[in-house]
């Protein structure tokens, strides 16, 4: 079908990420907007209350699978509003109470 999803999402710096906060500082969050900007437009937009699974339950999932150590990133799915971006566009992210992040595609 043309859905060539690896290729398109796995690529040489597909995925920053934001400085990395311990759940021993936070906890395993059960609620806290999550939020993405392209070029300041609100395009995806949801709470980490409407996961179909909680956090302590993906890790523990994942845990069944492979070895989980401190530093280790876990990507679930996002909300609603999925879409392009392209080169010099500004993204700017973020969960509350968790961190944010702000980039430029390049």
């Amino acid at each position: 079908m043309g859905r060539p999803w690896e290729v398109a999402k796995a690529f040489e710096k597909s995925a920053p990420v934001s400085a990395l906060v311990p759940a021993s500082k936070i906890g395993h969050p059960q609620q806290g907007a999550v939020w993405l900007d392209v070029n300041g437009e609100r395009r995806q937009s949801g709470d980490l209350a409407q996961m179909i699974w909680k956090l302590p339950e993906i890790i523990a999932e994942l845990s069944k699978l492979f070895t989980l150590a401190p530093g280790d990133v876990i990507m679930t799915g996002t909300p609603a509003g999925v879409g392009p971006v392209k080169r010099g566009d500004t993204v700017a992210c973020g969960v509350d109470g968790v961190g944010e992040l702000t980039l430029t595609v390049v």
